[in-house]
Protein backbone atom coordinates (compact mmCIF):
# COMPACT_ATOMS: atom_id res chain seq x y z
CA UNK A 1 0.00 0.00 0.00
CA UNK A 2 1.49 3.40 -1.08
CA UNK A 3 1.38 5.74 2.28
CA UNK A 4 2.01 9.43 1.87
CA UNK A 5 4.71 9.86 5.49
CA UNK A 6 4.12 13.25 6.80
CA UNK A 7 6.44 15.68 8.72
CA UNK A 8 5.54 15.96 12.07
CA UNK A 9 5.59 18.67 15.17
CA UNK A 10 8.63 17.65 17.54
CA UNK A 11 7.87 21.34 18.88
CA UNK A 12 5.01 23.49 20.30
CA UNK A 13 5.82 26.13 17.92
CA UNK A 14 7.41 24.55 15.00
CA UNK A 15 5.34 25.02 11.85
CA UNK A 16 7.71 24.41 9.17
CA UNK A 17 11.50 22.38 8.83
CA UNK A 18 14.27 21.55 7.02
CA UNK A 19 14.98 18.36 5.46
CA UNK A 20 18.33 18.47 5.68
CA UNK A 21 19.71 14.50 4.63
CA UNK A 22 18.04 11.86 3.32
CA UNK A 23 19.73 8.47 4.42
CA UNK A 24 17.41 6.36 2.22
CA UNK A 25 16.81 6.82 -1.69
CA UNK A 26 13.83 5.73 -3.86
CA UNK A 27 14.25 2.67 -4.63
CA UNK A 28 15.81 1.54 -1.24
CA UNK A 29 14.22 -1.01 1.05
CA UNK A 30 14.16 -0.37 4.77
CA UNK A 31 13.38 -1.92 8.55
CA UNK A 32 10.75 0.11 10.73
CA UNK A 33 13.30 2.36 13.41
CA UNK A 34 16.14 2.25 10.89
CA UNK A 35 16.62 6.39 9.93
CA UNK A 36 14.85 7.81 6.98
CA UNK A 37 15.65 11.19 6.92
CA UNK A 38 17.35 14.28 9.10
CA UNK A 39 14.82 17.55 10.01
CA UNK A 40 15.72 20.79 11.24
CA UNK A 41 13.82 23.13 13.22
CA UNK A 42 14.87 26.51 14.93
CA UNK A 43 15.74 24.23 18.13
CA UNK A 44 16.02 20.85 17.52
CA UNK A 45 18.20 18.26 14.68
CA UNK A 46 16.95 14.86 14.52
CA UNK A 47 17.05 11.66 12.80
CA UNK A 48 12.77 10.06 11.90
CA UNK A 49 13.08 6.38 11.97
CA UNK A 50 10.75 4.52 9.77
CA UNK A 51 7.64 3.74 11.05
CA UNK A 52 7.31 0.36 9.51
CA UNK A 53 8.95 -2.17 6.62
CA UNK A 54 8.96 -0.67 3.30
CA UNK A 55 10.28 0.33 0.56
CA UNK A 56 11.27 4.02 -0.38
CA UNK A 57 9.15 5.24 -3.61
CA UNK A 58 10.01 8.69 -3.88
CA UNK A 59 10.65 12.24 -1.82
CA UNK A 60 8.40 14.59 -1.80
CA UNK A 61 10.66 17.17 -0.16
CA UNK A 62 14.26 17.07 -0.95
CA UNK A 63 17.18 17.63 1.04
CA UNK A 64 17.99 21.08 2.17
CA UNK A 65 14.17 22.05 1.14
CA UNK A 66 11.62 22.99 3.68
CA UNK A 67 8.81 20.98 4.67
CA UNK A 68 5.55 21.90 6.17
CA UNK A 69 4.27 20.14 9.69
CA UNK A 70 1.62 17.78 8.14
CA UNK A 71 2.47 17.97 4.98
CA UNK A 72 4.13 15.10 2.92
CA UNK A 73 7.92 14.16 2.92
CA UNK A 74 8.20 11.21 1.22
CA UNK A 75 6.18 8.25 -0.30
CA UNK A 76 6.69 4.63 0.93
CA UNK A 77 4.99 1.01 0.07
CA UNK A 78 4.44 -0.66 3.11
CA UNK A 79 3.30 -4.34 1.10
CA UNK A 80 7.27 -4.62 0.86
CA UNK A 81 9.09 -6.87 3.29
CA UNK A 82 12.76 -5.18 4.28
Amino acid sequence: MKVNLKLSRVGMNMETATISVWHRQPGEVFRKGEPLYEVESEKVTMEVEAPCDGKLLSHTVAAGSEATVGGSVCVIDTDVSA
